[in-house]
């Protein structure tokens, strides 16, 4: 049976799994589905159309499923949906989407996100990604598997961070970041490739020699961004851990930082 403290409030079309745990004063609202193992903290509010996974922990003063801040926003029935694993520190805000997208905020598995973080609509993020304390994406952003953004970073709405990418704290990014590539300053600029992480990962030698050939191609042999681009597709079959600029490409739509 849920463990819902006395003072939470709780609506009844709410759809609950047996062995979550609601805190003190949390609200949850009509539309909210939540799944096995999670835990929502005192003063958590979660509404919208909020479908949330398995073993996700939310912290205390969090606000989940809150309204776009758009003011095209006219109360459409619009989501947020959550997977598996998440951890989400004192107040966090997650919005919903809107109709001018998808219609749908979208978060994966086992990620990380510090205090204060803000995740605006229609995002999409991966999996296994760090969010440092007071990270801000405007709507439309896409985040990659594994990324990094180091606190006080800031995300131009519709820009594009690939997977395994990093930001330094304070990074004000207002064009894509490539996936590997560590960027920094406001506004940002790109500072190399994130070796340490992807050892940390279990890429081999090998195949970090290979993602650091693709970053010379995008921003040390003057080449153009179409030739680059099309240099490191060319190797993906061959280098498949080259695939997360593929998938970048695919995605890209402002430039990349330089």
């Amino acid at each position: 049976m849920a463990n819902i403290h006395p003072t939470a409030l709780v609506d009844l079309k709410a759809e609950l799994a047996d062995d979550i745990e609601i805190g003190p004063y949390a609200v949850v609202g009509a539309g909210v589905r939540i799944g096995a193992g999670t835990k929502v903290a005192a003063h958590v509010v979660i509404d919208g159309i909020t479908e949330i996974g398995e073993r996700n922990t939310f912290h205390a003063g969090s606000h989940i499923g809150c309204a776009p801040q758009d003011k095209k926003y006219a109360g459409e029935p619009t989501s947020l949906v959550i997977g598996n694993g998440n951890t989400f520190f004192q107040n966090i805000t997650l919005s919903t989407g809107t109709v001018q997208d998808q219609g749908v905020t979208h978060i994966g598995d086992d990620n990380w996100f510090m205090a204060y973080a803000h995740v605006g609509h229609d995002c999409n993020i991966g999996s296994h990604t760090i969010f440092a304390n007071s990270v801000t994406l405007g709507g439309h952003v896409n985040v990659g598997d594994w990324a990094i953004l180091g606190g006080l970073s800031a995300i131009h709405q519709f820009c594009t961070i690939g997977a395994h990418a990093m930001a330094g704290g304070g990074s004000i990014i207002v064009q894509d970041l490539p996936p590997f590539v560590i960027c920094e300053g406001n506004r940002a600029v790109a500072r190399g490739i994130n070796s340490e992480g992807l050892k940390r990962r279990g890429f081999t030698t090998d195949a970090i020699s290979n993602v650091k050939r693709a970053y010379k191609q995008l921003y040390r042999e003057g080449l153009s961004y179409d030739d680059a681009r099309a240099q490191i597709e060319a190797r993906v079959d061959e280098q498949p851990e080259l695939q997360p600029f593929a998938d970048f490409f695919a995605l890209s739509q402002r430039g990349i930082i330089r």
